[in-house]
Protein backbone atom coordinates (compact mmCIF):
# COMPACT_ATOMS: atom_id res chain seq x y z
CA UNK A 1 0.00 0.00 0.00
CA UNK A 2 1.24 3.50 -0.86
CA UNK A 3 1.90 5.07 2.53
CA UNK A 4 2.78 8.38 4.13
CA UNK A 5 4.19 8.38 7.66
CA UNK A 6 3.54 11.45 9.81
CA UNK A 7 5.67 12.38 12.81
CA UNK A 8 3.13 13.63 15.34
CA UNK A 9 0.17 15.93 14.78
CA UNK A 10 -2.17 18.21 16.65
CA UNK A 11 -5.82 17.35 17.19
CA UNK A 12 -6.85 20.06 14.75
CA UNK A 13 -5.24 22.62 12.50
CA UNK A 14 -2.77 22.43 9.64
CA UNK A 15 -0.95 19.27 10.74
CA UNK A 16 -4.18 17.31 11.19
CA UNK A 17 -5.51 18.56 7.86
CA UNK A 18 -2.34 17.26 6.21
CA UNK A 19 -3.26 13.73 7.31
CA UNK A 20 -6.75 14.18 5.89
CA UNK A 21 -5.21 15.48 2.66
CA UNK A 22 -2.99 12.39 2.42
CA UNK A 23 -6.06 10.17 2.82
CA UNK A 24 -7.82 12.20 0.11
CA UNK A 25 -4.83 11.64 -2.20
CA UNK A 26 -5.29 7.90 -1.74
CA UNK A 27 -2.49 7.17 0.72
CA UNK A 28 -2.49 4.84 3.71
CA UNK A 29 -1.68 7.10 6.68
CA UNK A 30 0.55 6.09 9.58
CA UNK A 31 0.95 8.40 12.57
CA UNK A 32 3.93 8.04 14.89
CA UNK A 33 3.16 9.94 18.07
CA UNK A 34 4.51 10.29 21.59
CA UNK A 35 1.05 11.21 22.90
CA UNK A 36 -0.54 8.52 25.05
CA UNK A 37 -3.72 10.58 25.05
CA UNK A 38 -3.96 10.21 21.27
CA UNK A 39 -3.75 6.44 21.67
CA UNK A 40 -6.56 6.56 24.24
CA UNK A 41 -8.60 8.80 21.92
CA UNK A 42 -7.91 6.67 18.84
CA UNK A 43 -11.58 6.80 17.78
CA UNK A 44 -11.23 10.56 17.20
CA UNK A 45 -8.67 10.00 14.41
CA UNK A 46 -10.55 8.13 11.65
CA UNK A 47 -8.24 9.65 9.01
CA UNK A 48 -5.24 7.96 10.68
CA UNK A 49 -5.20 4.40 9.39
CA UNK A 50 -2.49 3.23 11.78
CA UNK A 51 -1.39 4.99 14.97
CA UNK A 52 1.78 3.92 16.78
CA UNK A 53 3.13 5.15 20.12
CA UNK A 54 6.81 6.00 19.62
CA UNK A 55 9.42 7.98 21.54
CA UNK A 56 10.02 10.72 18.97
CA UNK A 57 13.29 11.67 20.67
CA UNK A 58 14.69 8.18 20.00
CA UNK A 59 15.90 8.01 16.40
CA UNK A 60 16.62 4.28 16.50
CA UNK A 61 13.13 3.51 17.78
CA UNK A 62 11.62 5.60 14.99
CA UNK A 63 13.73 3.80 12.37
CA UNK A 64 12.79 0.38 13.75
CA UNK A 65 9.12 1.36 13.53
CA UNK A 66 9.50 2.55 9.94
CA UNK A 67 11.31 -0.64 8.94
CA UNK A 68 8.70 -2.77 10.71
CA UNK A 69 6.00 -1.12 8.61
CA UNK A 70 8.05 -1.75 5.47
CA UNK A 71 8.34 -5.46 6.32
CA UNK A 72 4.56 -5.57 6.65
CA UNK A 73 4.29 -4.60 2.99
CA UNK A 74 3.73 -0.85 3.21
CA UNK A 75 5.32 1.14 0.39
CA UNK A 76 6.46 4.27 2.20
CA UNK A 77 6.50 7.16 -0.27
CA UNK A 78 6.73 10.00 2.22
CA UNK A 79 7.78 10.78 5.80
CA UNK A 80 6.57 14.22 6.85
CA UNK A 81 5.81 16.45 9.80
CA UNK A 82 3.97 19.73 10.13
CA UNK A 83 4.76 20.04 13.85
CA UNK A 84 7.75 21.61 15.60
CA UNK A 85 10.36 20.31 16.28
CA UNK A 86 9.98 17.28 14.00
CA UNK A 87 10.04 18.91 10.55
CA UNK A 88 13.77 18.47 9.89
CA UNK A 89 13.76 14.98 11.41
CA UNK A 90 10.98 13.95 9.04
CA UNK A 91 12.88 15.38 6.06
CA UNK A 92 16.03 13.53 7.12
CA UNK A 93 14.11 10.24 7.36
CA UNK A 94 12.31 10.96 4.08
CA UNK A 95 15.65 11.37 2.31
CA UNK A 96 16.92 8.11 3.82
CA UNK A 97 13.88 5.90 3.25
CA UNK A 98 12.11 7.52 0.30
CA UNK A 99 15.06 8.70 -1.81
CA UNK A 100 13.72 12.24 -1.80
CA UNK A 101 15.99 15.26 -2.05
CA UNK A 102 14.77 18.19 0.03
CA UNK A 103 16.51 21.22 1.53
CA UNK A 104 17.51 19.59 4.82
CA UNK A 105 20.20 22.09 5.85
CA UNK A 106 17.89 25.04 5.24
CA UNK A 107 15.12 23.40 7.25
CA UNK A 108 17.47 22.68 10.15
CA UNK A 109 18.63 26.30 10.08
CA UNK A 110 15.05 27.58 10.25
CA UNK A 111 14.35 25.42 13.31
CA UNK A 112 17.19 27.14 15.20
CA UNK A 113 16.62 30.88 15.61
CA UNK A 114 20.26 31.51 16.52
CA UNK A 115 21.52 29.76 13.41
CA UNK A 116 18.96 31.63 11.32
CA UNK A 117 20.24 34.96 12.65
CA UNK A 118 23.86 33.97 11.99
CA UNK A 119 23.18 32.93 8.41
CA UNK A 120 21.18 36.10 7.70
CA UNK A 121 23.31 38.55 9.70
CA UNK A 122 24.49 40.45 6.63
CA UNK A 123 20.98 41.06 5.29
CA UNK A 124 19.24 44.38 6.06
CA UNK A 125 16.19 42.46 7.30
CA UNK A 126 18.08 41.08 10.30
CA UNK A 127 17.71 43.02 13.57
CA UNK A 128 20.64 43.64 15.88
CA UNK A 129 21.20 40.60 18.07
CA UNK A 130 23.55 39.03 20.59
CA UNK A 131 24.00 35.36 21.45
CA UNK A 132 24.39 34.71 25.14
CA UNK A 133 25.47 31.81 27.31
CA UNK A 134 23.10 32.15 30.25
CA UNK A 135 25.71 31.02 32.79
CA UNK A 136 27.92 33.95 31.75
CA UNK A 137 25.13 36.50 31.84
CA UNK A 138 26.39 38.72 34.66
CA UNK A 139 29.75 39.13 32.91
CA UNK A 140 27.98 39.95 29.64
CA UNK A 141 25.32 42.43 30.75
CA UNK A 142 27.52 45.48 30.16
CA UNK A 143 28.24 44.25 26.62
CA UNK A 144 24.53 43.76 25.99
CA UNK A 145 23.51 47.23 27.13
CA UNK A 146 26.46 48.75 25.28
CA UNK A 147 25.31 47.35 21.92
CA UNK A 148 21.54 47.24 22.37
CA UNK A 149 18.99 49.62 23.90
CA UNK A 150 15.83 48.75 25.82
CA UNK A 151 13.28 47.42 25.15
CA UNK A 152 14.79 44.07 24.15
CA UNK A 153 13.43 40.70 23.06
CA UNK A 154 14.75 37.61 24.86
CA UNK A 155 14.25 34.24 23.14
CA UNK A 156 15.09 30.59 23.31
CA UNK A 157 16.46 29.55 19.88
CA UNK A 158 13.83 26.83 19.71
CA UNK A 159 10.81 28.77 20.95
CA UNK A 160 7.51 28.29 19.13
CA UNK A 161 4.08 29.90 19.37
CA UNK A 162 5.40 32.78 21.56
CA UNK A 163 6.63 30.39 24.25
CA UNK A 164 9.94 31.44 25.78
CA UNK A 165 9.83 34.89 24.18
CA UNK A 166 9.98 37.91 26.49
CA UNK A 167 9.98 41.65 26.03
CA UNK A 168 12.09 43.34 28.70
CA UNK A 169 12.30 47.03 29.56
CA UNK A 170 15.22 47.17 32.01
CA UNK A 171 18.11 45.29 33.66
CA UNK A 172 15.86 43.69 36.29
CA UNK A 173 13.49 42.21 33.71
CA UNK A 174 16.45 41.13 31.58
CA UNK A 175 18.01 39.24 34.50
CA UNK A 176 14.68 37.60 35.35
CA UNK A 177 14.07 36.39 31.78
CA UNK A 178 17.61 35.13 31.25
CA UNK A 179 17.56 33.22 34.55
CA UNK A 180 14.22 31.64 33.64
CA UNK A 181 15.46 30.48 30.23
CA UNK A 182 18.78 29.29 31.69
CA UNK A 183 16.96 27.13 34.23
CA UNK A 184 14.63 25.78 31.55
CA UNK A 185 17.33 25.22 28.92
CA UNK A 186 20.70 25.08 30.74
CA UNK A 187 22.79 24.09 27.70
CA UNK A 188 21.16 26.34 25.10
CA UNK A 189 22.37 29.75 23.92
CA UNK A 190 19.93 32.60 24.54
CA UNK A 191 19.10 35.10 21.81
CA UNK A 192 18.84 38.79 22.71
CA UNK A 193 17.51 41.10 20.00
CA UNK A 194 16.52 44.69 19.50
CA UNK A 195 12.78 45.27 19.78
CA UNK A 196 11.14 45.96 16.42
CA UNK A 197 8.33 48.51 16.56
CA UNK A 198 5.97 48.41 13.59
CA UNK A 199 3.03 46.56 12.02
CA UNK A 200 3.46 42.79 11.86
CA UNK A 201 2.75 40.51 8.91
CA UNK A 202 2.80 36.80 8.18
CA UNK A 203 3.92 35.62 4.74
CA UNK A 204 3.01 32.08 3.63
CA UNK A 205 5.49 30.88 1.04
CA UNK A 206 6.21 27.77 -1.03
CA UNK A 207 9.41 27.05 -2.94
CA UNK A 208 9.30 24.62 -5.86
CA UNK A 209 12.60 23.87 -7.59
CA UNK A 210 14.01 27.22 -6.42
CA UNK A 211 10.95 29.14 -7.67
CA UNK A 212 9.48 31.19 -4.82
CA UNK A 213 5.70 31.56 -4.55
CA UNK A 214 4.15 33.97 -2.03
CA UNK A 215 0.71 32.46 -1.49
CA UNK A 216 -0.76 34.79 1.12
CA UNK A 217 0.11 37.82 3.23
CA UNK A 218 -1.73 38.53 6.48
CA UNK A 219 -1.50 41.55 8.73
CA UNK A 220 -1.53 40.32 12.30
CA UNK A 221 -3.28 41.88 15.27
CA UNK A 222 -1.42 41.41 18.54
CA UNK A 223 -1.92 41.95 22.23
CA UNK A 224 0.99 42.16 24.64
CA UNK A 225 -0.06 40.28 27.76
CA UNK A 226 2.70 38.27 29.43
CA UNK A 227 3.67 37.31 25.86
CA UNK A 228 2.88 38.64 22.41
CA UNK A 229 -0.30 36.85 21.37
CA UNK A 230 -1.71 37.09 17.85
CA UNK A 231 -5.46 37.61 18.10
CA UNK A 232 -6.37 38.41 14.50
CA UNK A 233 -5.31 37.70 10.92
CA UNK A 234 -6.35 40.11 8.18
CA UNK A 235 -5.77 38.71 4.69
CA UNK A 236 -4.33 41.33 2.35
CA UNK A 237 -5.76 40.97 -1.15
CA UNK A 238 -5.38 44.55 -2.32
CA UNK A 239 -1.73 45.35 -1.69
CA UNK A 240 0.11 48.39 -2.94
CA UNK A 241 2.54 47.16 -5.60
CA UNK A 242 5.56 48.92 -4.09
CA UNK A 243 4.74 47.44 -0.68
CA UNK A 244 4.39 43.95 -2.15
CA UNK A 245 7.68 44.26 -4.03
CA UNK A 246 9.42 45.34 -0.81
CA UNK A 247 8.18 42.22 0.97
CA UNK A 248 8.85 40.01 -2.05
CA UNK A 249 12.43 41.23 -2.32
CA UNK A 250 13.14 40.58 1.35
CA UNK A 251 11.54 37.13 1.23
CA UNK A 252 13.58 36.22 -1.85
CA UNK A 253 16.83 37.35 -0.19
CA UNK A 254 16.08 35.36 2.95
CA UNK A 255 15.11 32.14 1.18
CA UNK A 256 18.02 32.29 -1.26
CA UNK A 257 20.51 32.96 1.54
CA UNK A 258 19.19 29.99 3.51
CA UNK A 259 19.31 27.93 0.28
CA UNK A 260 15.78 26.61 0.58
CA UNK A 261 15.21 25.09 -2.85
CA UNK A 262 12.05 23.05 -2.24
CA UNK A 263 9.55 23.24 0.60
CA UNK A 264 7.07 25.41 2.48
CA UNK A 265 7.84 28.11 5.01
CA UNK A 266 6.20 31.04 6.71
CA UNK A 267 7.85 34.26 7.74
CA UNK A 268 6.81 36.73 10.42
CA UNK A 269 8.02 40.22 9.63
CA UNK A 270 7.62 43.78 10.83
CA UNK A 271 7.83 46.92 8.78
CA UNK A 272 10.14 49.37 10.56
CA UNK A 273 10.70 52.75 8.90
CA UNK A 274 9.58 51.28 5.56
CA UNK A 275 12.05 48.38 5.81
CA UNK A 276 11.27 44.69 6.24
CA UNK A 277 12.64 43.18 9.45
CA UNK A 278 12.49 39.43 10.02
CA UNK A 279 11.07 38.27 13.33
CA UNK A 280 11.33 34.57 12.48
CA UNK A 281 11.00 32.00 9.71
CA UNK A 282 9.65 28.47 10.15
CA UNK A 283 10.00 25.51 7.74
CA UNK A 284 6.31 24.69 7.42
CA UNK A 285 2.89 26.21 6.93
CA UNK A 286 1.70 28.13 9.98
CA UNK A 287 -0.42 26.00 12.29
CA UNK A 288 -3.89 26.38 13.78
CA UNK A 289 -6.40 27.78 11.24
CA UNK A 290 -3.93 28.86 8.55
CA UNK A 291 -4.68 26.07 6.07
CA UNK A 292 -8.41 26.69 6.43
CA UNK A 293 -7.94 30.43 5.91
CA UNK A 294 -6.05 29.99 2.65
CA UNK A 295 -8.49 27.31 1.46
CA UNK A 296 -11.52 29.50 2.18
CA UNK A 297 -9.94 32.64 0.72
CA UNK A 298 -8.30 31.20 -2.39
CA UNK A 299 -9.40 27.58 -2.82
CA UNK A 300 -5.85 26.33 -2.20
CA UNK A 301 -5.39 23.46 0.25
CA UNK A 302 -1.83 24.35 1.13
CA UNK A 303 -1.03 21.24 3.17
CA UNK A 304 -2.20 19.07 0.28
CA UNK A 305 -0.03 20.98 -2.18
CA UNK A 306 2.92 20.80 0.25
CA UNK A 307 2.53 17.02 0.39
CA UNK A 308 2.54 16.89 -3.40
CA UNK A 309 5.78 18.88 -3.50
CA UNK A 310 7.51 16.52 -1.07
CA UNK A 311 6.22 13.49 -2.99
CA UNK A 312 7.60 14.87 -6.25
CA UNK A 313 4.18 15.68 -7.71
CA UNK A 314 3.21 18.90 -9.48
CA UNK A 315 1.41 21.26 -7.06
CA UNK A 316 -1.51 23.46 -8.06
CA UNK A 317 -0.92 26.88 -6.49
CA UNK A 318 -3.39 28.79 -8.66
CA UNK A 319 -6.10 30.73 -6.85
CA UNK A 320 -9.58 29.45 -7.70
CA UNK A 321 -11.19 32.61 -6.30
CA UNK A 322 -10.37 35.54 -4.02
CA UNK A 323 -12.28 36.43 -0.87
CA UNK A 324 -11.64 39.09 1.74
CA UNK A 325 -11.08 37.22 5.00
CA UNK A 326 -10.43 37.89 8.67
CA UNK A 327 -9.87 35.41 11.47
CA UNK A 328 -10.51 36.40 15.07
CA UNK A 329 -9.00 34.24 17.82
CA UNK A 330 -10.68 33.86 21.18
CA UNK A 331 -9.05 33.64 24.60
CA UNK A 332 -10.04 34.16 28.23
CA UNK A 333 -9.00 36.93 30.61
CA UNK A 334 -9.41 34.91 33.83
CA UNK A 335 -8.59 31.36 34.91
CA UNK A 336 -11.07 28.62 35.72
CA UNK A 337 -12.53 25.21 34.91
CA UNK A 338 -14.67 25.25 31.77
CA UNK A 339 -18.28 24.39 32.54
CA UNK A 340 -19.79 25.17 29.14
CA UNK A 341 -19.45 27.29 26.00
CA UNK A 342 -22.41 29.26 24.68
CA UNK A 343 -22.96 31.28 21.54
CA UNK A 344 -21.38 29.04 18.90
CA UNK A 345 -24.66 28.55 17.01
CA UNK A 346 -25.39 32.29 17.15
CA UNK A 347 -21.89 33.02 15.87
CA UNK A 348 -22.37 30.63 12.95
CA UNK A 349 -25.52 32.51 11.95
CA UNK A 350 -23.75 35.89 11.85
CA UNK A 351 -23.16 37.50 8.42
CA UNK A 352 -20.10 36.29 6.54
CA UNK A 353 -19.10 33.60 9.03
CA UNK A 354 -17.40 30.65 7.33
CA UNK A 355 -16.22 28.65 10.32
CA UNK A 356 -16.32 28.67 14.12
CA UNK A 357 -13.97 26.44 16.08
CA UNK A 358 -13.96 25.87 19.84
CA UNK A 359 -10.96 23.95 21.14
CA UNK A 360 -11.45 23.03 24.84
CA UNK A 361 -13.90 20.49 26.24
CA UNK A 362 -15.92 20.69 29.44
CA UNK A 363 -13.71 20.26 32.50
CA UNK A 364 -10.61 21.80 30.90
CA UNK A 365 -8.64 24.34 32.92
CA UNK A 366 -8.46 27.61 30.97
CA UNK A 367 -6.18 30.57 31.66
CA UNK A 368 -5.09 33.83 30.03
CA UNK A 369 -2.66 33.12 27.19
CA UNK A 370 1.06 32.75 27.72
CA UNK A 371 1.46 31.12 24.31
CA UNK A 372 -0.50 30.80 21.08
CA UNK A 373 -1.60 27.34 22.24
CA UNK A 374 -3.80 29.02 24.85
CA UNK A 375 -6.08 30.60 22.29
CA UNK A 376 -9.28 28.64 22.75
CA UNK A 377 -11.13 29.13 19.49
CA UNK A 378 -11.53 31.21 16.39
CA UNK A 379 -14.04 32.67 13.96
CA UNK A 380 -13.23 32.85 10.24
CA UNK A 381 -15.38 35.33 8.32
CA UNK A 382 -15.47 36.82 4.84
CA UNK A 383 -16.98 40.03 3.50
CA UNK A 384 -17.31 42.23 0.44
CA UNK A 385 -14.37 44.26 1.73
CA UNK A 386 -11.48 43.64 4.09
CA UNK A 387 -13.10 45.96 6.66
CA UNK A 388 -16.41 44.10 6.47
CA UNK A 389 -14.73 40.70 6.85
CA UNK A 390 -13.02 42.00 9.99
CA UNK A 391 -16.27 43.42 11.36
CA UNK A 392 -18.10 40.14 10.66
CA UNK A 393 -15.48 38.04 12.44
CA UNK A 394 -15.29 40.27 15.50
CA UNK A 395 -19.07 40.59 15.84
CA UNK A 396 -19.46 36.81 15.67
CA UNK A 397 -16.67 36.25 18.20
CA UNK A 398 -18.53 38.46 20.69
CA UNK A 399 -21.34 35.89 20.74
CA UNK A 400 -19.08 33.19 22.18
CA UNK A 401 -18.74 32.94 25.92
CA UNK A 402 -16.69 30.55 28.05
CA UNK A 403 -18.41 29.84 31.37
CA UNK A 404 -15.73 29.16 33.98
CA UNK A 405 -15.92 27.80 37.51
CA UNK A 406 -13.42 29.82 39.51
CA UNK A 407 -14.35 28.47 42.94
CA UNK A 408 -11.55 25.90 42.87
CA UNK A 409 -8.89 28.46 41.92
CA UNK A 410 -6.77 29.56 44.86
Amino acid sequence: MRTIIFLHTTKSGSSREAIKAAEKLGYFTVLLTNSKNFIKQRVNFPDVHRMILVDLTNLQEIKKTIESNQRQGLLIEGIVSFVDPFVSLAVELHEEYCNGCLSLNAIKAMEDKTLTRELLKDLPCTPKFIKLNGTEFEESISTITEHLSYPLMIKSPFSTASRDVFKVENDRELRKSVKLLTRRYPDVMILIEEYLDGPQYLVETVVVNEEIHILAIFQQELVNLERFIITGYNLLNEIDQDFFETIEGAVKNIIETLELKTGACHLEIRIVENEVKLIEINPRISGAAMNRMIDIAYGINLVEETLKIQLGMEPNLTRKWEKHLFTKYIFVSTSGILEKVTGKKRALLCPGVEEVYIKPKKGTFLSPPKSMGQRYGYVIATGDTSELAKENAKNAAKEIRFHLNRSMIK
